[in-house]
């Protein structure tokens, strides 16, 4: 099938052919012609095959056809994620697609300043992209009117819900008309987002494209067993040996990403950090960097990578695995995209044991442990990372979401990290200066220095 089998308009398949796609994914196929029928929708597919395009093409059909709204300024698409990242990703593949038709798009967000976003909206737009406390903020500010939203898209609707967003969720659905079309679209299909399925839409199309919680095939995982302590070290072996041009890393706190960050810098490895408490700027400023090729390592928090879109990333290591085993599902799934293979790994030490057998019970399947390779041991003279400090009249977590972010909307939503450890969950990196013996699985170590 062909994106002319889909039924839509010729110049929404110029803006396809610009981008050089020519076949619809699974998702696509499935989603566009019942989001064209106007039909609510609930979707399920890996990150990366294309659902993004599988909502924002229909209703760029469905805004330019319908001629009824005169000369409002009012959005009549709204989608919600729940990160800025992701906001600004599907803002600017709604611009893409729609480059040919007279339609507006604009996003919306926490952690830079709301009075450019309140003088854009002023100008009006077709579709708003918005995170939900920045939206509640404009809104209470009666800086933006949803009475003619005619689309509710609740994109990464799984991991809105495990951010504490379903409140703001609510507030924003009684802004909007009663009769209007839903669609959720998730890279994992919860019980959660079932449940939520069933109060808000209405006879739903129901698409799972690939297996519930399954990882992209292409993607080969293992796991390697290394002692806490030695994580940095193990991980710094690896990127050097194997000649490692870019991965993205998680950890699981911000603090620990800036730790960590730091001492790949000092052992020689181009590294940037990119979590909550950054400043938008800085945020962007990272990924580029990282794009480009500028910095090997992109160091990340769950929420922060929420939403990248990096082409042919080549690995993913899990520094520390997450608390919720489906955000492993979410990690892996930066890599092995559009086709690519990509390659995930895992450091695990003793107390994440149980951790992983969380995960490969949801994987259904096992993740090959490979032998640990010698590596040296080498001297910490790291000094402890500081968080970024707020920027001016940005409030004291970045100034995101409603109420002044105050760490449960858009600005700090990782702070449920402190609030859900797994037992010895705390990041190991930089945990001071480590001249002992070691063991034998892990090399002889040499005295140095690892900053």
């Amino acid at each position: 099938m062909s994106f002319s089998d889909l039924g839509l308009l010729p110049e929404l398949m110029r803006a396809v052919a610009d981008k050089g796609y020519d076949t619809p994914s699974p998702i696509q196929i499935q989603a566009i012609p019942a989001v064209l029928a106007g039909r609510d929708v609930l979707a399920g597919a890996q990150t990366g095959t294309g659902k993004t395009a599988g909502f924002v093409l229909p209703i760029l059909q469905r805004l330019t056809a319908d001629t009824a709204h005169g000369t409002s300024r009012a959005p009549r698409a709204l989608v919600l994620t729940p990160t800025r990242e992701l906001a600004a990703q599907v803002a600017q593949s709604a611009r893409d697609y729609g480059k040919y038709l007279p339609l507006r798009t604009y996003q919306v967000f926490g952690g830079v300043s709301i009075n450019p976003q309140i003088s854009a909206l002023r100008g009006g737009c077709d579709i708003l992209v918005a995170t939900p406390g920045r939206l509640l903020d404009l809104a209470q500010q009666r800086m933006v009117d949803l009475s003619l939203v005619q689309v509710l898209v609740l994109d990464e609707a799984d991991r809105m819900l495990d951010m504490g967003f379903i409140h703001d969720i609510r507030r924003i659905i009684k802004l909007l008309p009663q009769k209007r079309q839903n669609l959720l679209f998730s890279a994992t299909y919860s019980d959660d987002i079932r449940g939520l399925a069933e109060r808000l839409l209405h006879n739903p199309l129901s698409v799972q494209v690939a297996p519930r919680n399954a990882p992209i095939e292409l993607v080969e995982q293992r796991a390697y067993r290394v002692q806490k302590e030695q994580k940095r070290h193990l991980l710094a072996h690896l990127i050097q040996e194997g000649q490692w041009r870019q991965v993205l890393i998680f950890t699981r706190t911000k603090h620990g990403a800036n730790r960590l960050t730091q001492q790949l810098e000092g052992a020689g490895i181009q590294a940037a950090a990119i979590h909550g408490n950054k400043s938008q700027a800085a945020r962007v400023k990272a990924l580029d960097m990282f794009k480009r090729g500028q910095v090997t390592c992109l160091v990340a928090t769950e929420v922060a990578a929420r939403g990248l879109d990096i082409k042919e990333l080549p690995q993913v290591v899990n520094y520390e695995l997450p608390n919720v085993p489906e955000d492993y599902v979410h990690r892996i799934g930066r890599t092995g995209r559009a086709g690519s293979a990509g390659e995930a790994i895992s450091l695990v030490s003793s107390d994440e044991s149980g951790l992983l057998r969380d995960i490969e019970r949801v994987l259904r399947r096992s993740i090959p442990t490979l032998p640990t390779p010698v590596f040296k041991i080498i001297e910490s003279a790291a000094p402890p990372a500081r968080e970024d400090r707020p920027q001016q009249g940005q409030g004291r977590h970045g100034g995101q979401g409603h109420h002044g972010g105050n760490g449960r909307r858009d600005g700090n939503p990782e702070r449920r990290d402190s609030r859900r450890p797994a037992s010895g969950a705390r990041s190991s990196a930089g945990a001071g200066p480590r001249t002992g013996t070691g063991t034998r699985s892990f090399g002889q170590p040499q005295r140095g220095r690892f900053r």
